[in-house]
């Protein structure tokens, strides 16, 4: 089964072999990104259009049909988790909740949701995440201004709603709840934005606090991680429960006789991949084949390289990143 939705088990820093589970868009849908936040540091690129509309973006079955194919191919140990990471938004996908019940059924590994959490103020959306075996939503800001000014959200998806929607969420849960903080110099590692950050967060009460640095490539160009000295204060004033995240390495699970451009279109349309990590992962095995699949998937226009933080990118075509 060609795979269109479902994508890894990739590395992942907080999840290690994590299969993704994509419900808010297909390799070959326009726009490539589904989602009501604009991030200056987004990985995907920023978000043409933007929209808040929840909707079965992909039908249900075939998420699970997909999903449970993918699970099949894998033995026992060789994946930690079942993820749903949207290219955007997953929240926005309206079937999450019969998403959610229909992953716990299939896999035997827990399953997690990685949202900006934007749309927590809503009941219905809480309701969703309740089966969740993990939720991993953002506070990259403890202001307003700094909220906007980060997240450059959709008009009606103000801060309060946010911080309303993560405290409100905190008081149902009953599982993990790790909230990632994206620490950007100059933006929000400032000992003033730190602490007002600091003071939202022990009002939530997440059970961990991960700090994160923008390694993969921003949507705008002059986005840069906080220094070590801003990390080490970001973990001093974000609580307890904070800690710094590293970046892991790429790991990237092929099985025999898989498509090789296609497996990594797959991970690049969620996830961009520096090029020497493709090279060095998998070129060490068969570099001839990576570097056809390279030249195929450039060559048909199904991916470009993008530039960033000194390195170069492989993303899929329809990503936007500002010049």
């Amino acid at each position: 089964m060609k795979q269109r939705y479902v994508f890894g088990p990739v590395s992942s820093r907080r999840l290690g072999q994590s299969l993704g589970i994509d419900p808010i868009l297909g390799i070959d849908t326009i726009p490539l990104k589904t989602c009501n936040w604009n991030c200056v540091y987004c990985q995907l690129g920023r978000s043409r259009p933007m929209t808040n509309e929840r909707r079965e973006y992909v039908p249900l079955d075939a998420l699970l049909e997909e999903a449970a194919c993918a699970l099949s191919r894998f033995a026992p140990g060789e994946i930690d988790w079942v993820t749903v990471v949207g290219s955007g938004e997953p929240t926005l996908y309206i079937r999450l909740g019969d998403l959610l019940r229909g992953l716990k059924a299939l896999a035997p590994m827990p399953v997690a949701v990685i949202t900006n959490g934007s749309l927590l103020y809503q009941p219905e959306v809480r309701e969703a995440l309740l089966s969740a075996d993990a939720v991993l939503p953002s506070l990259d800001a403890g202001s307003p201004d700094l909220y906007r000014r980060v997240n450059r959200p959709l008009g009606e998806l103000t801060f309060q709603r946010l911080v309303d929607g993560l405290m409100a969420f905190r008081e149902m849960y009953t599982g993990s709840l790790w909230v990632e903080v994206m620490l950007l110099q100059d933006l929000n590692d400032s000992p003033e934005a730190l602490a007002e950050i600091g003071a939202w967060l022990a009002q939530i009460r997440p059970d961990r606090v991960d700090i994160t640095l923008p390694t993969r490539p921003p949507a705008e160009p002059w986005v840069r991680p906080a220094s070590a000295e801003n990390v080490l204060r970001a973990e001093r004033l974000l609580g307890q429960a904070a800690r710094c995240v590293p970046e892991r390495s790429l790991d990237l699970h092929i099985k025999p006789g898989a498509d090789l451009g296609a497996v990594i279109l797959a991970l690049v349309t969620r996830h961009p991949v520096p090029v020497d990590e493709l090279e060095r992962t998998l070129g060490a095995d068969d570099g001839a084949r990576l570097h056809a699949a390279l030249q195929e998937l450039l060559g048909s226009g199904q991916a470009l390289f993008v530039e960033r933080l000194g390195r170069r990118y492989l993303t899929a075509a329809g990503a936007y990143y500002a010049d």
